[in-house]
């Protein structure tokens, strides 16, 4: 008899940046701690959709009424690594309003006149609410340093400037999830190549994303010492093998379901008499 497809061992210890860490060692293929296939993979997700819903709005009911608290999760990447996905496959199942998304692209001559952090800052996630960042902060210390946009000297001022900014969201009520999605070189041509072959795909394609792919030996470095400097108990690094579409989308949707219960939310309480309200309403 056939059981249904579950987590064998808790991804999020599975899945976190810890001492020793190499990212050369991470499989992009893998699928740590679940023991199902895609079918499988697909109905644990959908399983997930209206616990995280629920949860998602716990968590912004409460802010009504004073809960500073709130969820940052920055997703970075190589191009095709399926960014896009998680914010339409397990952030489009939660309501939008308590959904905060930011896209970092190339900075511009404003943004270029302040640090590096001040657009950031401005993105951060309000009480309540579930901030996502598609590429993020992280950006000025890889492609920064793979391009050498910036001193090696500025490069290394970042990742403390990165820490102190993200122990200080964290200190004032968010919960930071920082994922990085790992696909293999075979699969991003893949990729890329089905965005060349269909025409609905093109405006997908740049023809920048094949210049950044011959960089890629450069930006694994760039991530391992990206995990080294801020991999923090605040602000957790998590890399999910992203060859399998469904399951860093499933990883994903586990790291905020898991995030949002250790938040023992509740459902705030009426600052007004029920029944009062109750007989009003009857009489009205």
């Amino acid at each position: 008899m056939n059981h249904a497809p579950h987590w064998t061992a808790d991804p999020l210890d599975l899945l976190r940046v810890g001492e020793g860490f190499r990212l050369a060692d991470v499989d992009p293929d893998g699928k740590p701690g679940f023991d199902g296939g895609k079918s499988g993979g697909q109905r644990a997700l959908a399983d997930g959709v209206a616990r995280l819903a629920d949860l998602q709005e716990q968590l912004f009911a409460c802010s009504r009424l004073g809960d500073e608290r709130r969820i940052l999760l920055v997703l970075q990447a190589m191009d095709t690594a399926g960014k896009g996905g998680i914010v339409k496959h397990v952030m489009g199942s939660v309501d939008p309003q308590g959904v905060q998304l930011a896209s970092f692209k190339k900075p511009t001559e404003e943004e270029l006149a302040h640090d590096f952090l001040w657009r950031i800052h401005k993105e951060a996630p309000e009480p309540g609410m579930i901030g996502v960042f598609d590429r993020s902060h992280y950006e000025d210390v890889l492609i920064g340093r793979v391009r050498e946009l910036a001193p090696a000297a500025e490069i290394e001022r970042r990742y403390d400037a990165i820490n102190d900014f993200e122990r200080e969201l964290a200190a004032t009520g968010t919960t930071i999830i920082k994922v990085m999605l790992h696909i293999s070189p075979d699969e991003q041509r893949e990729r890329l190549q089905e965005r060349l072959d269909r025409p609905d795909k093109h405006w997908k394609f740049n023809p920048g994303d094949i210049d950044e792919r011959l960089l890629a030996p450069k930006y694994q470095q760039a991530y391992q010492v990206v995990f080294e400097r801020t991999a923090t108990t605040d602000a957790p690094w998590y890399v999910i093998p992203a060859n399998r579409k469904w399951y860093a989308r499933l990883a994903v949707q586990h790291l905020l379901i898991d995030a949002l219960e250790r938040m023992r939310l509740d459902w705030p309480k009426a600052d007004f008499d029920v029944e009062e309200q109750k007989a009003r309403l009857a009489a009205s």
